[in-house]
């Protein structure tokens, strides 16, 4: 089992297969904040990706996402996710998406395995979408969403980055949502990581679960202890409802002493925290011929380098850039 410095075990692999996003979301890739792309070769290729997640999982993984960017936009994803799934000691295979291609890849990521799906939704006004993401898919996405209930994922998530002055005046239609449909609603706590200018966009997470308090009744759901990856989510759910609200909250509430995971870059870097510019190089030596004590080595490493707390909150990099 992977155990890092101060003995927090290390289930949960994150894993970006692309920079590149089809939105360009005002809070992930801001208009006046350039982003070079990643040339070809400076991604990682599928059969690398598959060598490092499986020597992972000889050391502890158990738990893997498919991030990007946008995971969809890299050509042959559902093979990729395919062979993946094939990895049995994985015991959690799951994805985040923006859902925008969602739709094609549904019944591939149910063959292959995947129970739960993460997608991006911002606002539920069609309108107010294209502002926040430049994009005019809402009801791509929307649609992909009730297409999922309907294939019977068993937990679609639905991940909302609250923006003062832009939704959140939609934190009761997305409480709402979850009374009448299986969702988790996830409010999350809008991390300015590429500029302090950004600061001014935050909600917290105490002052929505107090403004959801007085309005309905709301009761702790009380985390699994059965797994082994829980999240840095709190649960509750309104009385009667369907489905769970989530409160993630990285700046007000800081979850870092119970975290679980690690990150693999688009390009080939191990990052032990998201909110630190630390990072491991594991493309070099994998293309230099690496053998795999010596990659699990660099895993091990960037899994005791994994700090306590985060100490950065901005590290001048879009979040696409890094895979959330």
């Amino acid at each position: 089992m992977l155990v890092d410095s101060y003995g927090r075990k290390i289930t949960y692999l994150r894993v970006s297969v692309t920079d590149r996003c089809n939105l360009r979301c005002i809070y992930c890739r801001p208009l006046n904040y350039f982003i070079p792309r990643l040339s070809h070769d400076q991604i990682l290729r599928y059969e690398e990706i598959l060598r490092i997640v499986k020597l992972a999982v000889s050391l502890g993984i158990k738990k893997v996402r498919i991030t990007g960017g946008e995971p969809f936009v890299r050509k042959d994803i559902d093979i990729f996710i395919r062979e993946l799934a094939k990895i049995s000691a994985i015991e959690e295979l799951t994805v985040t998406t923006n859902g925008v291609l969602l739709s094609g890849y549904l019944h591939s990521l149910k063959m292959a395995g995947v129970k739960t799906i993460n997608i991006s939704l911002d606002t539920l006004k069609p309108e107010r979408y294209k502002i926040i993401t430049g994009s005019e898919e809402f009801f791509k996405v929307w649609n992909a969403i009730h297409e999922a209930k309907k294939i019977g994922f068993k937990a679609i998530k639905i991940n909302v980055v609250l923006l003062k002055g832009i939704n959140e005046d939609e934190i009761i239609d997305f409480a709402k949502l979850s009374i009448k449909e299986p969702f988790y609603i996830r409010f999350i706590e809008h991390m300015p990581i590429c500029s302090k200018n950004e600061s001014f966009f935050l909600v917290s997470g105490k002052d929505v679960r107090r403004f959801l308090e007085k309005r309905f009744e709301l009761s702790k759901v009380e985390e699994n202890k059965s797994t082994f990856y829980p999240g840095p989510a709190v649960y509750y759910k309104i009385k009667g409802a369907k489905g769970i609200l989530g409160f993630i909250d990285p700046m007000t509430s800081h979850f870092c002493s119970r975290c679980n995971r690690i990150r693999l870059t688009a390009d080939g870097h191990l990052k032990p925290c998201l909110l630190s510019s630390y990072q491991i190089d594991i493309k070099s030596p994998l293309r230099a011929g690496a053998s795999d004590e010596e990659i699990k080595s660099l895993i091990i490493k960037a899994v005791k380098e994994k700090p306590l707390f985060h100490k950065d909150s901005i590290i001048g990099k879009a979040m696409s850039t890094i895979g959330g």
